[in-house]
Formats: structure tokens, sequence, C-alpha cells
């Protein structure tokens, strides 16, 4: 498993923090935050938006992501997820898949809890048996 240095774990879940700090949550009151580091070493912050009917919901990981797609990066090497709850919360289904579209299965995941309990791993064993852009070719 590919892991993050200390520092730069440290660095991202600073940095996704204080995304969280931003979320849009007036139903759930469940905040989430996220930094997605891109190949170019950039940094793009996400965070979950809420909207009445639910359905249209965005999670913080995918904020990051199409933040980041729209600006031009296409490749990403880490990500950390931070959340307000009791549990870290790892990313949902859509997101892992969303994720998948753009990141290599060894990328280093790690999120952690309002406490900083932090549960390091990779998307592929976020996503085990996955169907990505190579299966289409």
């Amino acid at each position: 498993m590919k892991k993050l240095d200390c520092a730069e774990r440290e660095k991202m879940l600073d940095m996704a923090y204080e995304a969280m700090e931003k979320a849009y949550t007036p139903y759930s009151h469940f905040q989430v935050g996220a930094c997605l580091k891109g190949a170019s070493g950039a940094y793009y912050l996400g965070c979950n938006i809420e909207n009445a009917s639910y359905t249209p919901t965005n999670c913080a990981e995918r904020t990051a992501v199409f933040k980041a797609v729209s600006e031009g990066e296409r490749r990403f090497e880490a990500l950390a997820i931070v959340c307000s709850g009791k549990n870290p919360a790892a990313p949902c289904g859509v997101c892992r898949q969303v994720l998948r579209e753009f990141c290599a299965l060894d990328m280093p995941v790690v999120f952690a809890n309002a406490d900083r309990v932090v549960v390091e791993s990779t998307l592929g064993e976020l996503l085990p048996h996955s169907f990505g852009p190579e299966d289409l070719q």
C-alpha cells in the first residue's frame, strides 16, 4: 500500500478540516471536507453541499474531484477526508466510482473523524473488483 508521509498526511487533513467548515448541511448537520492532491502538486478542496430534495446533494470528495477536473487536473496522488461525526467516514460508493475514473487503485486515501482518529487505506481496498476506464477499451 502506498502511504503518505506523516507531514503530507497532516497537511492534507488540516486542509480538509478547513474545507469542512464551509460545508452546507442545514438538514443533516453532518459536515464533510476533502483535500485531493493532484499529480501537479496542486490541492483541491471540497465540502458536502446538501439540498432540500436530498438527491442533488453532492459529497465533499466529488466536489473536490469536479473542481480539479474543471481546472484541467486529471490525475491524483492522494485524498484526505474528514467529518464532524464520531466515526471516520469513508467515501460513499458513488464517490469511490468517481475517484476510480481518475485515480490509481494504489492511491492513498485517509479519512478521519472530528477527533482526528485516522484510518488509512487505498482506493483499491475501498473499491475491490472495480470497473474503470480500461474496461471499456
